[in-house]
């Protein structure tokens, strides 16, 4: 593997030449940004609506990580196949057929069925919705940066293009908690906590805009060369990746010796080896694992997952404290996300001249120290400081960090690869991008339940009395008039369904004359065991991040920084 100064390829000079010759037009460019924009409102959109989802659909601590995972999960599974498609069959249509798999899950999202309807049925509607529409997502993605590269021939106008690109992925997220926050003000006749819905609804219109531009704007490109779908590749890796998944999930529900949990790791590790011994011997495999002796790409995808898994943690665990465990209203919510991502915004005509000016390591791992310092700061702050300014400064310095990030490691990656290898080195890339923003919600929740859920369970067994009121308050629907027993009912549901929805049910009620009467014994209890446990997130993200910011300074910092691309000999 060698750098080079005028872009060719040994290997395929009439692919190249052709690549060559297409240049990025204006109406790609914004068919890619409004594409990755419309995915990432997609992907954040439920972070300020934590704490409807949980009131209007009592679901438990792991059916509402689920609601963001199942957007997620599909993301990571199948970003390395639809970057091999578009290189294979256009990227124009991709993108078109992404957008529009958006449209159809969030509209099905949107019509998740009111309170007639049981829990586990209206949350299965939510997450059919959120598949769909994180499928859509899943080709958006590599596809909307594969276009700007094959249409892009130097760093500095690559680094450009993939900035602004970069910059409607966090000025999406920017809107996106805004957005849910205003629609979740509107009225809504399934009651005040269905109002969720409208953001779906607003998603769906966008998804459709995005749809019509890609199809009237964009310029297609491909690059069929020596690809070919790999489906042997696909169905290994996916398993592989969903059971991994799965287990860290359902570790915090089930218990992490359980045999649901611990075959779900099993079956992760087996696929995993199987995917490898597969893509070593197929003539064109879903990804060149050859690609990995590069140690360009090595460090910056170990990087990539780190870092964004301390970035989403980071936006999971602020969801959680703001909306489930303070209880603020989604739009009170969306200031900590408006703080998390303006930066992005901010920043924008500067990342693009750092990077062209600077050796993209060295701010690769600026922006990973910066997450990592802002987390530190965050996991000294307890939920008990209930305002929202406590935790402004330090969410405007983790959104500094994965700004730089973000940017800096699309650039590392796809320029270490050859122009027509743009959607494999885009779609691994973002596979292991979006995995990490996967393991974020996963890992944070099973860890933070976890310890909630152990230190509620110790208060309860050195507290005899605390005990007694807990039974009492469990049998309490048994001697209720019958008009009150379901609300009772529901209730003692939330209170045995985990530590948040202990949190999510008062402790005192208002009588009818005016009296307070004490009602959940463990609200109080479960406040101060989450604020306890999702700092202990925060500072695991702090940790991590760090971790990611010294391998970016190792491995990539002394690397000299290059303007043109790396090819085959």
């Amino acid at each position: 593997m060698v750098f080079f100064t005028v872009m060719t390829n040994t290997t395929d000079a009439g692919q190249a030449t052709l690549e060559s010759r297409s240049h990025l037009t204006h109406g790609t460019l914004v068919a890619a940004v409004v594409a990755v924009a419309v995915a990432q409102i997609g992907l954040s959109i439920p972070a300020v609506l934590n704490g409807l989802f949980q009131l209007d659909l009592n679901t438990s601590s792991t059916q509402l990580t689920w609601i963001s995972d199942a957007f997620l999960v599909p993301v990571t599974l199948f970003e390395l196949t639809f970057g091999v498609l578009g290189d294979l069959f256009g990227r124009k249509r991709l993108l078109a057929i992404g957008s529009a798999l958006m449209v159809i899950g969030t509209l099905i999202a949107f019509f998740t069925p009111g309170a007639g309807t049981s829990t586990g049925a209206r949350v299965a509607v939510l997450w059919t919705g959120q598949g769909i529409a994180g499928i859509g997502a899943a080709a958006i993605l590599p596809t909307s940066v594969a276009m700007l590269a094959a249409g892009t021939h130097d760093v500095a106008t690559r680094a450009k293009a993939i900035s602004i690109w970069a910059a409607a992925l966090t000025g999406a997220g920017f809107v996106s908690p805004l957005l849910g926050g205003l629609l979740a003000r509107a009225h809504h006749s399934g009651g005040p906590n269905a109002s969720w819905r409208y953001a779906f609804l607003a998603l769906a219109v966008a998804a459709l805009i995005s749809t019509v531009v890609t199809l009237l704007l964009a310029q297609d490109s491909s690059a069929p060369e020596g690809r070919s779908l790999d489906w042997p590749g696909q169905i290994t890796i996916a398993i592989a990746l969903f059971a991994l998944l799965f287990g860290v999930i359902q570790g915090a529900d089930d218990g992490w010796a359980s045999a649901k949990v611990v075959a779900g790791f099993v079956v992760a590790a087996v696929f995993l080896a199987m995917f490898v011994l597969v893509e070593r011997r197929t003539d064109r495999p879903l990804i060149q694992l050859d690609l990995f002796s590069n140690r360009i790409f090595v460090a910056s995808a170990i990087v990539t997952v780190i870092g964004m898994f301390a970035y989403l943690g980071t936006a999971y665990t602020t969801s959680i404290r703001l909306s489930a465990i303070q209880g603020y209203s989604p739009l009170k919510t969306s200031i900590g996300f408006v703080c998390l991502n303006i930066m992005g915004v901010v920043l924008f005509p500067v990342s693009a001249k750092m990077i062209e000016r600077y050796n993209p390591g060295w701010v690769l791992a600026a922006g990973m120290a910066c997450i990592g310092a802002g987390d530190l700061v965050l996991a000294a702050i307890p939920a008990t400081h209930l305002s929202i300014a406590a935790i402004a400064v330090p969410l405007l310095v983790v959104g500094v960090g994965f700004k730089l990030a973000v940017t800096s490691i699309t650039v590392v990656a796809v320029n270490s690869v050859p122009t027509n290898k743009a959607g494999m080195a885009s779609g691994a890339t973002s596979m292991l991008r979006d995995f990490g923003l996967t393991l974020g919600p996963a890992v944070i929740g099973a860890i933070a339940l976890t310890r909630a859920a152990d230190e509620i369970a110790a208060k309860l067994a050195a507290s005899p009395q605390l005990s007694a009121a807990l039974e009492g308050f469990n049998q309490a629907p048994q001697h209720a008039p019958a008009a009150a027993r379901p609300e009772l009912e529901e209730a003692v549901g939330a209170v045995s369904s985990g530590p948040l929805g202990a949190n999510a049910v008062p402790g005192t009620i208002t009588l009818p004359n005016g009296q307070t009467q004490a009602f959940n014994p463990l609200k109080d209890v479960a406040f101060h065991a989450l604020s306890n446990a999702y700092a202990v997130g925060y500072l695991v993200c702090g940790v991590a991040a760090l971790v990611a910011a010294l391998i970016a300074a190792v491995l990539l910092g002394g690397r000299r920084h290059h303007d043109a691309f790396l090819d085959q000999p």
